[in-house]
């Protein structure tokens, strides 16, 4: 399914003229773990209102989250080929609704995660079972917003809430510790009231044991910090930020899906 996600991302980024690939390539293992296995999600039924919650804070990424959701069997795979199409439901970030299994607008970094603490809120008053999810980029946790929404959580024990940082160590202009002093990640969630776990992001068993444990019995929300490689699955591609920004030719398209095919 990994394989299947990414030879989609390639094909639509080279297609659409749209970059953000190598972001988009670094979370493929997070959004499979969590549809195949980690949320309570019905694609026949999206709008239930005891599904789990699952929000891709870094928009940018949104060609993996509708990948993911044709894949899942949320709409058509077929559709995938409207991606950034002038008019189409495929905006280049997620606007609210556009899809069945899009819950909201993101791509103004920093507010995923207070919209899932918004739901996990409106859960427990409601006295649902259901759990939020926000899917973070490591250049994103340079925002307030994230911290002040941090400290929130931990505050009013919202143990039905993770946060998975995709921690790829590149943001859009270099470095994510030398832009900002990002480290010690988990030790900083953790001063925040968070439970906290540091995984190997691509590490598919690891991530859906992590987001099925949740809540995981401390009482507190969980933070997941995912050591990722951006651009990862393509060689030309990893750990390069030019490829925040570069779109593939129609050479380097054949050349990433020949090498997709090839993983194990």
């Amino acid at each position: 399914m990994c394989r299947a996600i990414r030879t989609r991302l390639v094909e639509m980024s080279h297609q659409a003229g749209v970059p953000h690939l190598g972001s988009s390539l670094s979370c493929v293992e997070i959004l499979a773990a969590a549809y195949w296995g980690g949320l309570n999600l019905d694609p026949s039924c999206p709008d239930d209102p005891d599904r789990d919650r699952f929000i891709l804070s870094k928009g940018h990424a949104a060609s993996t989250l509708y990948a993911a959701l044709a894949l899942r069997g949320f709409f058509p795979l077929s559709l995938l080929d409207d991606f950034a199409k002038a008019g189409s439901r495929f905006p280049e970030h997620p606007s609210p609704h556009c899809l069945p299994g899009v819950e909201v607008a993101t791509g103004s970094l920093g507010h995923g995660l207070s919209l899932a603490l918004g739901m996990a809120l409106a859960g427990r008053i409601q006295a649902r079972k259901f759990r939020s999810f926000a899917v973070l980029s490591d250049g994103e946790c340079n925002e307030g917003t994230v911290w002040e929404a941090a400290l929130f959580a931990g505050g009013q024990k919202l143990d039905r809430v993770g946060v998975i940082i995709d921690y790829n160590k590149w943001q859009a202009t270099g470095r994510s510790n030398e832009v900002m002093a990002l480290e010690p990640m988990r030790e900083k969630w953790n001063s925040f009231g968070w439970s906290t776990y540091e995984i190997d992001g691509h590490d598919l068993k690891a991530l859906g044991s992590t987001i099925r444990a949740v809540p995981d019995g401390t009482g507190k929300p969980v933070a997941v910090v995912a050591h990722t490689v951006k651009g990862k699955g393509v060689s030309f591609m990893e750990d390069d930020n030019n490829w925040h920004y570069r779109v593939p030719s129609a050479s380097e398209l054949a050349e990433a899906k020949r090498e997709i095919e090839s993983l194990a």
